[in-house]
Parts: structure tokens; C-alpha cells; sequence
């Protein structure tokens, strides 16, 4: 490799002067985004719901590239909108927005609650757009921004037991379609990433000793062998939130070990 190719590598991934807002930034998966975009250069600010969101950002916080923790109910209108502005107003200003918040219920879709499908779809679907939409009247106006949703496997395909979670994600992949459409001539990228099997808290029943058959039967599903880790979303959303994808907008990334392509 030589110097050139070294340089424009480098430039293409920084992120330095950057404003990113990732909301569910103190989630396991949001906090492997939050560390990528901020090891690369960017100011960060959390919106999570989670009462370690302060100190989740404390934890990373560098004086010389602030991390803001802001906790909020997103599924709240008036709450998300709040925190989004006032996380605009702390950063003077937003480049990259990051929508990782997400919630889960599991059951026969004959006993799905009202409750729980009203949940799953504020959060999920609701809550993105949005925060979406709030992004977008900042970054049309200065004609450059990047937004990255987070989509999943149940965007492409249909799981059991999590009807209003697959109904949500399939949804955030035709969102993110829609917003493309509208705003990928303004210099606004929207993409988003679909994570395949991770290991997070959220997906606990399945490392426990009842679920072991079920457990190896994904496992040998995977062409990797293996569940994702948080870290493995990082280069993906590298991509995505900086120059290297001033080209590509409206895509859907499965990031699974290959599960998708089998």
C-alpha cells in the first residue's frame, strides 16, 4: 500500500467535527456504535431510556470529544423530541443519526396484547421515524447528513412468537426505502444495518440449558459458526456514517454470519 492509498483511506473513515445521535446508545448493540463513531473522531450524544445512560456516557466521555447522555422514554413523542433538540443544541449541530433503540416481546400471535404490540411498534418503528424526520430538517437545510437505522433478519424473513418485533423491522427497512427516496438528492444517506443472531440480553432465552437443541440448530444455520458480538455492527456503521458511502443510499445490510444467504 502506498502513502496515497494510505491517506485516502484515513480520510474516508474519519470522523472528526462530527455530531452523531445514536438512541439506544446504552443498549450493548447501540454502545458498540457509540464507541465506533466516537474512537473515529465524533461528539456523541445517548438517547436511551436506561437509567445508566449518564454514566454510560461518562465511561467514554473524552474532554476533547464529548459524549452526552440523555435519557428519555423514545416511544414518548414530546420526551424524544426534547432530548433530540436539546442533543442538537449541546453539539451545535448534527452530521449522524443512529437509531438502534429497540424492544422485544415474545408470544403466540392468538394471545399478542394490545400493550405489547403498542409497545414494540412506538419504539421500534414509531420512534424512528421520528427521529428521522427531526434529523432530516436539520441536515436537508445543510445539504449533507447520514442516517442509519437499525433493521434485523426478521426484516427479510418471518420468526415465530415476535410478530409486532418482525412486523416492525420489516417496516424500518421500507422506512428507510421511503426516506432515501426523498432525501438522497439533498446529500442525506439513509441506510440501514440488519443485525442476524447476536449475543445480547435480549436474545438470554436462548443460551439457556432448556433452548441447548435450539441453540446448536441456529448456530449450525450460521455460516460463520457462530453469533454475532456487538463489536461485529462496527464496520458496518463505519461505512455507513462516513464518505466512504456518499454513494450508496436506501440499503438494508445484513450483518449475520452469512444466515441470510443460505
Amino acid at each position: 500500500m502506498n502513502a496515497s492509498t494510505e491517506v485516502v483511506g484515513t480520510q474516508l473513515f474519519d470522523l472528526r467535527g462530527r455530531k452523531a445521535i445514536v438512541s439506544g446508545g446504552a443498549g450493548e448493540l447501540g454502545l458498540a456504535l457509540v464507541v465506533a463513531l466516537h474512537a473515529c473522531g465524533a461528539e456523541v450524544a445517548i438517547l436511551d431510556a436506561s437509567g445508566e445512560t449518564a454514566s454510560t456516557a461518562g465511561r467514554i466521555h473524552d474532554p476533547h470529544r464529548p459524549v452526552h447522555g440523555l435519557r428519555a422514554d423514545l416511544a414518548d413523542r414530546t420526551q424524544a423530541a426534547s432530548v433530540f433538540d436539546e442533543a442538537v443544541r449541546l453539539m451545535g449541530g448534527l452530521d449522524i443519526l443512529v437509531n438502534s433503540a429497540g424492544i422485544q416481546r415474545r408470544s403466540p400471535a392468538m394471545d399478542f396484547s394490545e400493550q405489547d404490540w403498542d409497545d414494540v411498534l412506538a419504539v421500534n418503528l414509531s420512534a424512528t421515524f421520528f427521529l428521522c424526520q427531526r434529523a432530516a430538517r436539520v441536515m436537508v437545510p445543510q445539504g449533507r447528513g447520514k442516517i442509519i437505522n437499525i433493521a434485523s433478519m426478521t426484516s427479510f424473513v418471518g420468526m415465530k412468537f415476535i410478530s409486532a418485533y418482525a412486523a416492525s423491522k420489516a417496516g424500518v427497512m421500507q422506512l428507510t426505502k421511503a426516506l432515501s427516496n426523498e432525501w438522497a438528492a439533498d446529500g442525506v444517506q439513509v441506510n440501514a444495518i440488519a443485525p442476524g443472531y447476536f449475543k445480547t440480553r435480549m436474545n438470554a432465552a436462548y443460551f439457556e440449558p432448556a433452548n441447548a437443541e435450539l441453540y446448536r440448530g441456529i448456530t449450525q444455520r450460521i455460516p460463520a459458526a457462530r453469533w454475532g458480538e456487538p463489536s461485529d455492527l462496527q464496520g458496518a456503521l463505519m461505512f455507513l456514517a462516513s464518505r466512504a458511502s456518499d454513494y450508496v443510499s436506501g440499503v438494508t445490510l445484513p450483518v449475520d454470519g452469512g444466515f441470510l444467504g443460505r
